[in-house]
Formats: structure tokens, sequence, C-alpha cells
């Protein structure tokens, strides 16, 4: 079974850094280089210099990790950023409208550490997607430079009761500690709950029911086996626990949306002509020349046929609108469009030890980085 525990988080202190919002960014894997600078410059201690470092003039390889680490020990030492004096959970909530529609949503879970396991069937933590080499890389030099966890990864474990949610709910009552809007308009806010706290019990029965059963990555699969080769590396105590938010499924705050591929150029990949979808897509599409064409499949593109069809220039989008109009502006010859992946499907491919195509699913809305970290010392 999994293994949970409280942490002493390091936090951007308020008084530093004026109003948290100029400080926090949405996750890495979702940044463009121009969303990248233009976060560098809405605030000198934007967590982006952490969490997304970019290569400078004249940079040597791994400056840009270094140059994090430096600016992470400055943060440190100047009290820009603070560590918890004791350890805690932290409630965590987003607030949210669904895009494209009107549906408002609310998902709460909880940061705390979990202790790494090998993600092999049996385990307490399971994968249910493919990673790409490009990302664990990029991870694996920012943590052996940092020493820090500047985002966490997403767990998944099941409240049948629903007595996880209604814990969550009840210690979300309280004024929170952190309240912030991000550009998508999603609201995030933080609870800290002491573990030795006059809710010490509610903590430890939080922990007790999410540790109950194996937990699933819904996202930061590529965090996650970095986080398993540098312990291996480190093999301290200290390096054997990543920073984890755990949300119980059950709840209706899950929004999954399917991550459309973009095709620079394709092969001879053909399917059965069909009318522009409007709602749910029948199964994997391909559209190009504004023709839209259904493939054989179940909902999912296995990505050794991208491979073949499509060799080169493949990227990736939630949004479908995106996909067709950037084929419609020639920027691309093709998209292929799927369906999105339900949680059912997640669950009982974790649980058999498969995984599917890396980019099957996007977890809606995303987590903000910066609202703290967890150190390795």
């Amino acid at each position: 079974m999994p293994q949970i525990r409280p942490f002493r988080a390091l936090r951007f202190a308020g008084e530093s850094v004026g109003d948290l919002t100029d400080v926090v960014a949405p996750p890495y894997d979702v940044l463009s280089t121009d969303d990248r600078a233009r976060l560098a410059a809405r605030h000198p201690r934007n967590v982006v210099r952490l969490d997304a470092p970019v290569d400078e003039v004249r940079d040597e390889a791994d400056d840009r990790y270094r140059r994090a680490a430096r600016t992470l020990a400055a943060w440190r030492s100047d009290g820009t950023l603070h560590k918890d004096p004791r350890a805690a959970v932290y409630v965590y909530e987003q607030e949210y409208t669904v895009p494209g529609s009107d549906l408002a949503r609310t998902q709460r879970g909880f940061f705390g550490r979990l202790r790494l396991e090998p993600l092999i069937a049996g385990s307490g933590v399971l994968p249910h997607e493919r990673t790409l080499a490009a990302a664990r890389e990029d991870r694996y030099r920012l943590l052996r430079a940092t020493g820090v966890n500047t985002s966490p990864v997403v767990g998944l474990y099941e409240d049948e009761s629903g007595r996880a949610a209604a814990i969550l709910a009840r210690l979300a009552a309280a004024k929170p500690t952190v309240d912030v809007c991000d550009d998508d308009g999603v609201r995030h806010r933080l609870w800290v709950v002491e573990a030795d706290g006059p809710q010490a019990d509610q903590v430890a029965e939080l922990i007790a029911i999410a540790a109950a059963e194996p937990i699933t990555i819904a996202d930061g699969h590529h965090r996650y086996e970095t986080a398993l080769a540098f312990h291996a590396e480190d093999g301290s105590e200290a390096s054997a626990w990543l920073l984890a938010v755990i949300v119980p499924t059950g709840q209706e705050g899950l929004t999954i949306f399917p991550t459309h591929r973009i095709a620079q150029s394709v092969g001879t990949a053909s399917g059965t002509p069909i009318e522009p979808p409007r709602e749910n897509l029948p199964g994997p599409v391909l559209y190009r020349a504004g023709r839209y064409e259904l493939l054989s499949g179940n909902g999912f593109l296995d990505p050794e046929v991208v491979e073949r069809i499509a060799p080169e220039g493949v990227t990736y989008t939630p949004s479908r609108e995106e996909a067709v109009a950037t084929v419609d502006r020639g920027e691309a010859e093709a998209a292929f469009l799927l369906r999105p992946t339900r949680i059912e499907d997640v669950w009982s491919v974790a649980r058999r030890g498969e995984v599917l195509p890396q980019k099957s699913t996007f977890f809606y809305p995303k987590l903000t980085s910066g609202l703290l970290l967890l150190p390795l010392d």
C-alpha cells in the first residue's frame, strides 16, 4: 500500500513577494516559450525561474538548471521562500468552469509526501500512460541541480464511502491560507493543516483512507520516473519521497479531456469518410484538407501508428478546435482527433498493470506551480 506523510513545505512569503498571484504559474509542461517569458516578466520571483528555467545567450549545457539552483538558494537565504515550522498536509481546492460550457466544478485534494515505489504490478503506486524521454531528462536535470520538487505529481485514490471528500470539505470551510486566481479563471485555494494540531485526527484519517488502496498517477508520470532515477543515484531517505497532490475520485470535480495529435506530415493514412462530428467523436478521427475520416480503433490511437504514418513533427493539444484550425491555416498537414479517456479506463488499465499511449489524458484544471515546494533536505 502507498505511504503518505505530512511534510514541512517551502512556501513564498507574502511579505516578500506581495500578491502571490504574480509568482505562481501553470505547470512547466503546458508552457510555451512566450508563456515563460511573460511570467518571468510579471514578477522577478515568479516560480517559472525555478520550475521552467530557459536557456540564455551563451549558455552551456545545464547552465539553466544551475541558474535555477542559484536562484533557489538566494530566495531561501533572503526570505523569499520560508519553510513551515511544523509538518502539515495542505488541503487544496480548485474552482473552475469547464471550458466550452457553463458547468461549474470544484475539485479538492491534499498535498503530501508520497514514498516512491517501482511502477510495477502490485505496487502501491501505479501509472496509466507512457512517457516521453525528453521530458524525463529535463526534469531529472532540474531535480539533480536544485534538490527540490518544484511541482507535484497528481495521484488518484478511490473514496467509495465519500468519507475523504467530507473531511476535505470540512477542512476547506475555514479561511484559506492562500487564495489566488490564475489566467484561465481557475481559483486555487490552500489550507495549511498541521499534523499535530487541532485537526490531527482528521489528518490521520484522511491519510489512512488515501493509503488504503494503490494510488494511480493521473498527471506527472515524468516527474515520478525522474524521482525514481534520482533516488537510485542519490540513495538518501529524503529522495525516497516526492511531492504529490492526492485526489479522491467520486467527486464531480474531475474533468478529463483528450490530447489530440497535430502532424506536420502524414503518409498514406486513410479511413472511412464521415460528416464533421459535432459532439463526442465515434473513435479516432483523421482530419486533413477539410475532410474527416474515421480510423479503426477504440478511442485511443496507438503511438506506433502515429510514428508510422506521421513520422515527424507531432505536437499535442487538448483543444479540438485548435487542432483543426492549425490544419486549416496550413501549419500542419493533418490532425488526429481523439475521444476523451474515461476515468474507468484509467483505473482498469492501471489495475491490469498496463499503460495507455503517451498523452492519452489531459486532466483539467492543471495544478498551479509555486503554491509550495518540497525540499529534499
